[in-house]
């Protein structure tokens, strides 16, 4: 969840389908003037001007776009959230840009709005606490309140979920579909369907903290005994289907200053931790929390006399997606492919699976190529001459921030995007995507290198 104290705040949200509907149309309608006024007044601009002035009109509407979305919360800005992790398939560079703001950038909802929840989720409960009205966390779906019991003094957190959002998801999917539609954005196909149909049976689960709580204390209960790790305690008494209350853990952003004077053997641990727990959650339990959203982790460090490593603490686990065994064999072997960077093994490794076995060899060629890159920190360096030498440090190990990983995937999988052939990619895959994209990108801040042969044993242990 995203640190609040530089955010806008609302007085009420809108719920109803007429009220986003009409938020929607109002944005749209204000932006389509502003393109018409924009054209107009570049028509006696050289071309190098119109391109700049252009560009940068682009940028501000985009983001104008994604600052109306904001105030919408909801699975609207879910949804955005997802398209700016795979829009840059398909929509042009601004958009997606805009449109990760979402993650961090959502307005807070005013107190006697929450208060008003926390009464009617709480009851007679609610004057057991004293609660701080100012959010310590925002998200598009929840706003997060630091509290104390006043009867044990203990310190905890209360998760509120936004009144209306659970009954707004269904209209706010058609909503954005239409968006989409009409835009002619994304192709609308099959595929695309089963996609928001994947998003909305996420939503709908995510909405139901029930549930939360109960992924929670099972993820408590698989880590309490591996000290690289935090998972909050959930309190039963203060938590309903629409409220979370568990323990207060401190620490600071993963994007906190103070983490980069940390030593670099400390910086490993954390990403060598952050990559294990991904691996574990795919190969081992078959069970992923798909938001990598920094807001949902937080770092405590320790002093190097205490005997305690560095933690990560997991904060967030409404976002859960199960994978079957059919699909954990075909990435354990894709993953094992890529430890030996083998290009015919990763190409056998994808048969069996519908969206790649409709592809032609050319294409099945290219996309194999494309994963032989995802997986260069898995793989050996002895058996990957494509390792740019710089990745490599004396000890071996993989150079997450040195690597450009993702924008080198992207250039290679362009290639097979390009093709008729291609179509929006399974809904299994995407998620798996998002969540190494998500490491990815945590590793590069924290600039922590990692080993391959501890990362692949994780996998090969899991078969």
């Amino acid at each position: 969840m995203a640190d609040n104290t530089t955010k806008k705040t609302l007085d009420e949200l809108k719920t109803s389908s007429f009220d986003r509907r009409l938020s929607i149309a109002k944005a749209s309608l204000q932006l389509g003037k502003r393109w018409a006024g924009n054209s107009m007044s570049g028509l006696f601009l050289n071309k190098e001007q119109r391109d700049l002035r252009n560009q940068n009109f682009r940028q501000e509407q985009a983001q104008y776009l994604a600052d109306e979305l904001g105030k919408l919360k909801g699975s609207v800005v879910k949804i955005g959230q997802m398209l700016a992790l795979y829009g840059e398939h398909f929509l042009p560079a601004e958009i997606t840009q805009a449109l990760h703001s979402l993650n961090d950038n959502t307005a807070t909802l005013s107190w006697s709005v929450i208060e008003n929840a926390l009464k009617s989720q709480l009851g007679d409960a609610y004057h057991e606490l004293e609660i701080d009205p100012q959010p310590i966390g925002t998200a598009s779906l929840a706003q997060v309140h630091r509290a104390t019991i006043t009867a044990t003094g203990q310190d905890v957190v209360l998760k509120v979920q936004y009144p209306g959002v659970a009954d707004a998801i269904d209209s706010d999917l058609s909503l954005f579909k239409q968006l989409l539609k009409v835009t002619n954005a994304v192709p609308q196909t099959r595929a695309l369907d089963e996609w928001f149909a994947e998003i909305q049976d996420l939503l709908h689960h995510e909405v139901d903290y029930h549930a939360e709580a109960d992924t929670t204390e099972r993820f408590y209960q698989r880590l309490q005994h591996d000290n690289r790790y935090i998972v909050p305690q959930i309190i039963r008494p203060y938590s309903t289907n629409r409220l979370l209350c568990m323990t207060y853990e401190y620490g600071v952003p993963v994007t906190d200053a103070s983490l980069q004077s940390l030593s670099q053997a400390r910086r490993n641990a954390l990403g060598q931790a952050t990559i294990d727990i991904l691996l574990q959650e795919i190969f081992h339990w078959g069970e992923m929390q798909t938001d990598p959203n920094f807001g949902n982790y937080l770092i405590r460090t320790h002093d190097e006399t205490s005997g305690l490593p560095d933690q990560i603490i997991l904060l967030d686990f409404g976002a859960m997606r199960q994978f079957d065994e059919q699909l954990l064999h075909i990435a354990r072997d894709l993953m094992q492919a890529g430890f030996y960077h083998n290009q015919q093994a990763m190409e056998d490794a994808m048969k069996g699976y519908a969206f790649f076995d409709n592809m032609s060899d050319t294409v099945r060629h290219d996309m194999a190529e494309v994963f032989l890159i995802a997986t260069e920190p898995f793989s050996l360096p002895e058996h990957n001459p494509d390792i740019p030498a710089e990745l490599i440090d004396e000890q071996g190990q993989y150079r997450w921030a040195d690597s450009q990983l993702h924008q080198r995937i992207m250039k290679k999988a362009s290639q097979s995007m390009q093709s008729l052939e291609f179509s929006l990619p399974p809904k299994e895959f995407m998620f798996i995507s998002r969540k190494f994209i998500g490491a990815y990108t945590f590793l590069t801040v924290l600039d922590a290198r990692t080993d391959s042969r501890r990362l692949i044993e994780t996998v090969v242990n899991a078969s």
